[in-house]
């Protein structure tokens, strides 16, 4: 099972790169956050041999244009190992932040990646640009603005999702679909692939092999004083998405369901330290994945090793870095 980890800042994302690598990681990711989502991961992969990810891009208010350019560069940085992940957030953010349109979010994003592999598309194999959706347009690309074909072929395109027609979605369009980080052991059984099997059924033959890629909040300790600052971090990162409405499915899916209107009563009130309160032990043992490095990719392999080839591992604490290398080395083996 390949690992890849977060990548943080951007004066720092050469170093944390370099900290990463020596753990053993295969790719590193970003977050769409405080810094732009693609530019730390060009400092990435000029820093070490890895491959790269954005997890996610949020896709409504990027033209597919600037999207396939800056996914087409982190590819040839990386030696062909990047992938796009692409996201369509949540109505608030994309209406009040990024001040686009956000109705009929599936069908945006199935016109999304149809743009984006278009342009790719064209970029690699020189045929004419011509794709018309119901979101977006894009009919010239002349040779001064194509780069060039890709020995490796053209950069991999993930979705983020957690819905059942998201997911769906992924499976029949794109090459991953990246599991959001709240999930469950029976959500994920009982509700994702579900929609991935339904996805696939309707699947062209010619976009080839589709992957599930999870994504894992994982509380490691190799003793009690570990765990207890690993726990600490992962129950106030679920405190935070549980305020999320995106994520009451799986909250109500274990009978928490609960817990969500009251945390995102404490989001408006501007009472962030208060989440983690709100999270129990049952709750984190079931979203989170919890343990010794071995216990981990134990759980890993249990949970997803049928259905993944690499996962996505989050460390909301300050994990050592031996600790983290022998997490890497137990989920890889």
């Amino acid at each position: 099972m390949r690992v890849l980890a977060p990548v943080y800042g951007l004066t720092s994302a050469a170093d944390e790169t370099r900290r990463l690598a020596a753990a053993g990681v295969d790719g590193v990711f970003t977050f769409e956050g405080p810094h732009d989502v693609f530019v730390p991961l060009a400092l990435a992969a000029a820093t070490a041999d890895v491959s790269v990810m954005t997890n996610v891009a949020i896709a409504f208010p990027r033209n597919a244009i600037h999207l396939a350019h800056s996914a087409w560069d982190l590819h040839e940085l990386s030696g062909g190992r990047c992938t796009l992940g692409l996201g369509a957030q949540v109505r608030t953010h994309v209406e009040r932040r990024f001040g686009v349109d956000f109705d009929r979010p599936v069908e945006r994003m199935r016109d999304t990646v149809a743009a984006v592999r278009a342009v790719f598309r064209t970029w690699q194999t020189g045929e004419r640009l011509d794709h018309r959706g119901p979101f977006r347009t894009h009919t010239l690309m002349t040779p001064m603005f194509s780069p060039q074909p890709h020995a490796a072929g053209p950069p991999r395109l993930a979705v983020g999702g957690l819905g059942p027609r998201m997911c769906a979605l992924a499976a029949e369009v794109a090459d991953e679909l990246a599991v959001m980080p709240v999930t469950s052991e029976r959500f994920f059984a009982e509700c994702t692939l579900p929609a991935v099997a339904e996805g696939l059924s309707h699947r062209e033959p010619d976009l080839g092999a589709f992957q599930v890629l999870p994504e894992l909040i994982v509380a490691c300790g190799r003793d009690d004083d570990e765990q207890v600052v690993a726990d600490a971090g992962c129950r106030a990162l679920l405190g935070f998405y549980s305020s999320t409405p995106a994520y009451r499915p799986v909250l109500e899916h274990e009978g928490f369901g609960d817990i969500q209107p009251v945390a995102q009563g404490l989001t408006r009130e501007g009472r962030w330290d208060e989440l983690a309160a709100l999270v129990p032990d049952e709750l984190l043992e079931l979203v989170a994945v919890r343990g010794t490095p071995a216990q981990v990719a134990a759980t890993i392999e249990r949970r997803y090793g049928p259905h993944a080839e690499r996962v996505c591992i989050y460390t909301p604490y300050a994990a050592a870095d031996d600790l983290l290398a022998e997490l890497v080395t137990a989920v890889a083996g």
